[in-house]
């Protein structure tokens, strides 16, 4: 089997494109502002330097903040308290975000360095529903720039056409069971399932 190399691989896709060639900036523009101001999801990826987690973060557009043209502050809402990418950031604090908004196909990349900080005052000011975060995640801008719509155009996500009438796979809890068989699960249906999210949200 071939080694691959990177002439290998530019010899298989050729130059970059012109436009890509040159559409990284190292601060957040304009376009940019807006593009996160209308978010609603953000792809989170961190590393303990060896592993690699990516992490979903979703709340009302403009959830995650701008303090300036180059810094974002990603407040941290309740979930499992595994804090994979929290832990991640104390031992490499390089981060990759991904923003997508609903029925847009473009996303926005951004990559930085990131810092937990947990004073309550500054945690207060991103508060959601009477709801401060425990932590919130600072990230200074190394990198930005828009990705093109052809992986979610491909993948149909914002199509309703392509959207399932039925869910394809169990739910969660029977899911979980699946991957650790001999240890207690409870067992919940989608409705309560559900519902518990509902109760913790916020």
């Amino acid at each position: 089997m071939t080694k691959v190399s990177e002439e290998i691989l530019r010899e298989l896709y050729g130059e970059v494109s012109s436009v890509a060639a040159v559409k990284t900036i190292s601060y957040l523009d304009e376009n940019c502002l807006t593009f996160i101001d209308n978010s609603t999801f953000c792809v989170v990826a961190t590393s303990d330097g060896f592993n690699l987690d990516v992490s979903p973060k979703g709340d009302p557009a403009g959830f995650i903040k701008v303090l300036d043209d180059k810094t974002l502050v990603i407040p941290d809402r309740p979930g499992n308290n595994r804090i994979d990418g929290l832990l991640n950031l104390l031992k490499h604090p390089k981060i990759g975000l991904l923003f997508l908004i609903p029925t847009v196909d473009e996303t926005l990349r951004i990559n930085g360095s990131a810092e937990i900080i947990i004073d309550s005052n500054f945690c207060k000011d991103f508060s959601l529903k009477g709801i401060a975060p425990k932590t919130v995640t600072k990230i200074t801008v190394d990198e930005a720039f828009l990705h093109c719509g052809k992986a979610l155009m491909r993948a149909g996500l914002w199509n309703p056409k392509t959207w399932l009438n039925n869910r394809p796979v169990p739910n969660l809890y029977e899911m979980v069971k699946g991957h650790v068989k001999g240890h207690r699960v409870p067992d919940l249906s989608q409705d309560q399932i559900e519902l518990d999210y509902k109760k913790t949200l916020y």
